[in-house]
């Protein structure tokens, strides 16, 4: 079957919501590395709250791009084994900060196999309880917000998951139901977002879910789901630290991408120096001081793609610097033709810092780069 063409108004939600991205995790390293810097208390106040409304907008786009997905298509999921006892530290985690910063209590508690393991997608589960704690933490003032898991076996290969959520102390608005136009002009448009998708993975995860009145006043979000057991997970043993910090050199003609990259090398320890396109980058890499280059793909002069082929083409060390694409464009055919101009990996923009740890320890351990 071919596939529809995409409307109009999909293509520009698509892009516009993406070059958004691209631009507010910009300015989220960007404040990062202000922070680190010798500021007034002014400045320090003003530099956090610029970081706070990045991230609230990054939250935003996520959101708002993930209903659409679930309004058109089907949601993806993605089933690995997690202990869901710490998958409820990890809800703590998310919700810890926002939730002093709101004046509220958070409580997390779990119950049931402290081992039980289930084959489920965490990150999903994540958002159904990120869009009940939302709620309740703008409902309440001065007060707590419980959440809860038990977890109990309903076969002998399936799990039987209770979620609860519930606000305790001085309700404003304890009503978890209501349209998104209604959620939204009670808490806000992030906060019904985040409650509209955390309905919509509910569903996909074939899951129930409903509301119970709490003694005193406000509800109790209640979510039940069935899922299959996981083997009991072994704690995996920690990856091994790079031998020594790389000496990087970033190639892009975006100054804010460059001071990004460089804000993520300065997190693990290591050294960067910046060219701003592919002829500055093969001048540079001729001395094969560098242990690792990433390399933008489209620029002015030179683009990414010939100029690896001409850091290939020198002679020595510095021809065989291993090069990892820095781009946007991360497609499986795009990616082919990165590597067969002879790049060894791809890390897409806008970068996490966990994708490129992972492109220096690759870049340090020849045998793991040669099997990339």
């Amino acid at each position: 079957m071919v596939p529809l063409p995409m409307s109009p108004s999909e293509f520009f939600f698509d892009q516009v919501t993406e070059e958004i991205r691209i631009q507010v995790e910009g300015m989220r390293a960007l404040t990062e590395r202000l922070g680190r810097q010798h500021l007034s208390a002014d400045a320090t106040a003003c530099v956090e709250g610029i970081g706070e409304a990045a991230s609230t907008v990054s939250r935003l786009l996520m959101t708002a791009q993930d209903l659409k997905t679930a309004a058109t298509e089907r949601l993806s999921l993605s089933l690995a084994p997690r202990q869901l006892r710490d998958l409820m530290d990890e809800v703590q985690e998310r919700w810890i900060t926002r939730a002093r910063e709101s004046g509220v209590t958070l409580l997390v508690s779990y119950e049931g196999d402290p081992a039980a393991a289930a084959l489920i997608d965490a990150h999903r589960l994540h958002q159904v309880f990120d869009g009940f704690i939302g709620q309740a933490i703008s409902g309440v003032r001065r007060g707590a917000v419980e959440a809860s898991l038990e977890v109990s076996s309903s076969g002998p290969e399936t799990l039987r998951l209770v979620g609860r959520v519930r606000g305790a102390g001085e309700v404003v608005d304890g009503s978890l139901s209501g349209s998104i136009e209604e959620v939204t002009a009670r808490f806000g448009l992030e906060t019904a977002l985040g409650a509209a998708l955390g309905q919509r993975i509910l569903q996909a995860l074939d899951g129930q879910g409903h509301t119970e009145l709490n003694a005193g006043g406000g509800e109790t979000a209640v979510f039940i789901l069935e899922t299959p057991c996981a083997p009991t997970i072994e704690a995996e043993p920690a990856e091994p630290a790079s031998a020594r910090a790389a000496h990087v050199l970033i190639v892009d003609d975006n100054a804010t991408n460059r001071m990004v990259a460089e804000t993520l090398c300065e997190m693990f320890d290591c050294t960067a120096e910046t060219a701003v396109d592919g002829v500055e980058a093969v001048d540079l890499a001729r001395s094969g001081r560098f242990d690792l280059i990433l390399m933008d793909i489209k620029m002015p002069r030179m683009d990414g793609v010939a100029a690896t082929r001409a850091i290939r083409a020198l002679s020595g060390p510095a021809g065989k610097t291993p090069i990892i694409a820095l781009t946007a464009n991360a497609d499986p055919e795009d990616a082919a033709g990165y590597l067969a101009a002879g790049m060894i990996g791809v890390v897409e923009k806008p970068m996490k810092p966990e994708n490129l740890l992972r492109a220096l320890q690759q870049a340090l351990s020849p045998g793991d780069a040669q099997a990339a």
